[in-house]
């Protein structure tokens, strides 16, 4: 009986990561999603889920609903993403953004952090080589991420705006460079701690980063993606520096080479 019971404990353990990863928070029937899929991908068909072609990874319940960080991957031999676009349901403009991704990106193994409104589905739509889109996606526990007051004083934002700072570093015959742009990316739900008065929105809005002429990624935003945004991507090694052209809805431009 000791020997079958130990025997069934060590099976029981054996079998809990598998499990874990059966119920790890996956999407959820969303009737907001149902509402908002034509005009967002252009067609009412519901893409298929298939992690032999991409997966997304977000926290369950998120520690800052301001700053969930997001993390999309593919596994080898994948086939090539062409464009993403990362939606959050329930937030007040759900398309958080959209990107296009160079050949040296793939297979694409990318991270950003996003402002979750409410409890929601965190989905990605991507759209292959082929003009095939699949789906990928988790439901996050979080609120008031898009109302969440800014972390820096007004001066401090104005002082440090446009900064960024890069860096890169081998893994597994690969770069992996991480990309951070101080930005308020004020949403236009928060309010200003000292008057209370509500900050009109301002954000970057367009980005795009390459190595020498060969493109990494570029991006389109609204107001969910987070403050000081990050940006983490493998990518093959390449030629020339890195450059990144940002601009954000109020016209301001700042270009940096690394």
């Amino acid at each position: 009986m000791r020997r079958a019971l130990i025997a069934a404990l060590a099976l029981a353990l054996q079998a809990a990561p598998a499990f874990a990863t059966e119920v790890a928070n996956p999407m959820q029937p969303s009737a907001l999603w149902d509402e908002m899929r034509l005009a967002v991908i252009g067609t009412d068909e519901e893409p298929p889920v298939d992690p032999a072609v991409f997966d997304l990874d977000a926290p369950p319940r998120a520690d800052n609903p301001a700053l969930v960080p997001v993390r999309i991957t593919q596994p080898p031999g994948a086939p090539a993403i062409r464009s993403l676009a990362l939606v959050v349901d329930g937030n007040p403009a759900p398309v958080a953004a959209e990107f296009t991704f160079g050949k040296a990106l793939m297979p694409l193994d990318f991270e950003v952090r996003v402002r979750v409104d409410s409890y929601s589905d965190l989905r990605a739509v991507a759209t292959l080589a082929d003009g095939r889109k699949v789906m990928a996606g988790r439901f996050v526990k979080a609120s008031g991420g898009c109302a969440a007051p800014a972390g820096k004083s007004m001066e401090q934002v104005r002082a440090t705006m446009g900064q960024m700072r890069y860096r890169e570093a081998g893994e597994g015959g690969r770069q992996v460079g991480t990309l951070m742009i101080r930005h308020p990316n004020f949403s236009g739900l928060q309010r200003d701690q000292l008057t209370l008065l509500t900050i009109p929105a301002e954000f970057v809005q367009v980005l795009e980063v390459k190595q020498g002429e060969a493109l990494l990624f570029t991006m389109e935003a609204g107001i969910s993606i987070s403050e000081d945004p990050v940006f983490r991507f493998a990518h093959a090694p390449g030629e020339g520096p890195v450059t990144v052209h940002a601009q954000d809805t109020e016209g301001r431009v700042w270009d940096q080479s690394f």
